[in-house]
């Protein structure tokens, strides 16, 4: 089996101890403060990019394998892939930790460059391969808008170095998040979810139909976001693109639902059965969030609403979910890399004793509540709230990590 999955998950990991460190030392108050300024750039990007990036590419290293049933294109492009963008994060960061422009725009062409590697390696992988489903096509799309927002996140660094396109500077930076955040993570998450929750499940015979549907409503949800930020943000075009949005993670769940019913498997382990608990709070938020776009469509891009939505997408629903998966891909990849070839001989450990599931629900759990409490502090804009909870919510996450992290001295 490959290294090269471990090489970006434990990558991932690191910088998962790297971003709540550097919460815990100002407290978690980068969130209390202005995000569209160097402190929130850096802590900001160091999540999306540190960990949660990091670990996913991992991850898809060693699924598509599994999917697949043959390795990726070139192992040696992964591992350039690796290096380089692990040297633009870091000079990214640099630069957005000591405000130096010339420094981003440097890195961030490193980055633009790895990332275009990462997706010409996948795309050779996949056209060989030939099989093309509602997973495929969905990490398809996902690197897609990876390198769309690239490319956006490169001309905003271009244009803070050079001054160009000044006038177009705030339609690339809500485009930039919104392909990065909705369209990379969200068909990500989706796409591999019909992989996952069936393997863990044992189920057999489901439906698949919703899938299809699914994935078009979440294209259609990305296009018209990203559309509506660069032809300058009308408030209807975003309520559009929410209700599609809306639309798409509902149906999305009910499909989870059907999985679920025709499960073999009753206890899939706690990742699993917190993924579709987060899943099920995501729709709501989601419908409720469709429906305050109608009631207050001029405050949607406020500093406030767009944090607080910031947070319930990527510290919620994201997070969570690329943490409740973890507790399932690092001891299944970790086992298939130690034990594989000793499979069904007398001695061998099974995957469920690589990591103690009890201990994996009580810190989700922990998790998960001091998630939601971080909500009441935004509402309120409590300072205090912010920094005690965001203090537990680091301590909760250490220890998580840690016990994820126990599995390789397996």
């Amino acid at each position: 089996m490959s290294r090269l999955p471990f090489l970006f998950i434990i990558t991932g990991i690191l910088g998962f101890v790297a971003f709540h460190t550097a919460s815990l030392l100002s407290l978690t108050q980068w969130l209390a403060e202005e995000l569209r300024g160097p402190s929130g750039w850096f802590h900001i990007h160091l999540f999306v990019l540190g960990w949660a990036t990091m670990l996913a590419m991992g991850a898809i290293y060693q699924l598509i394998h599994v999917i697949l049933q043959r390795n990726i294109y070139s192992e040696k492009l992964g591992y350039i892939h690796y290096v380089l963008f692990t040297v633009g994060l870091v000079g990214v960061l640099y630069g957005f930790h000591q405000g130096a422009i010339y420094w981003i725009a440097i890195s961030a062409t490193i980055l633009m460059i790895s990332i275009l590697v990462f997706a010409y390696n996948m795309a050779i992988t996949l056209y060989r391969a030939k099989l093309w489903n509602t997973v495929t096509i969905s990490a398809s799309c996902a690197v897609i808008y990876l390198v769309l927002t690239a490319v956006s996140g490169l001309l905003m660094g271009l244009n803070l170095a050079l001054g160009y396109w000044i006038e177009l500077h705030g339609r690339l930076y809500g485009a930039h998040i919104w392909l990065g955040t909705i369209g990379w993570f969200g068909l990500l998450i989706t796409g591999f979810s019909y992989k996952m929750l069936p393997m863990f499940y044992l189920s057999h015979n489901y439906p698949e139909k919703l899938q299809k549907v699914t994935m078009i409503l979440w294209n259609a949800a990305v296009i018209a976001g990203a559309l509506c930020f660069l032809l300058g943000g009308a408030p209807r075009m975003l309520q559009l693109a929410i209700a599609i949005l809306t639309a798409a993670i509902i149906v999305y769940n009910v499909h989870l639902l059907q999985i679920r019913k025709h499960r073999h498997k009753r206890n899939p382990g706690a990742g699993i059965q917190w993924s579709m608990y987060f899943n099920q709070a995501f729709a709501i938020i989601a419908a409720l969030a469709l429906m305050y776009s109608f009631w207050q469509p001029e405050k949607l891009l406020t500093q406030e609403v767009v944090r607080l939505a910031g947070w319930l997408y990527l510290g919620g629903w994201v997070s969570l979910m690329i943490l409740s998966y973890a507790s399932k891909i690092i001891p299944f990849l970790w086992w298939t890399h130690k034990y594989g070839k000793q499979a069904g001989k007398r001695g061998t450990p099974v995957m469920s004793d690589l990591l103690n599931d009890r201990k994996v629900q009580l810190c989700l759990t922990a998790i998960a509540v001091s998630s939601a409490l971080m909500i009441a502090g935004l509402l309120s804009d409590t300072k205090l709230l912010i920094s005690i909870v965001g203090i537990i919510f680091t301590l909760c996450s250490f220890f998580y990590i840690a016990l994820i992290s126990s599995v390789f001295r397996r």
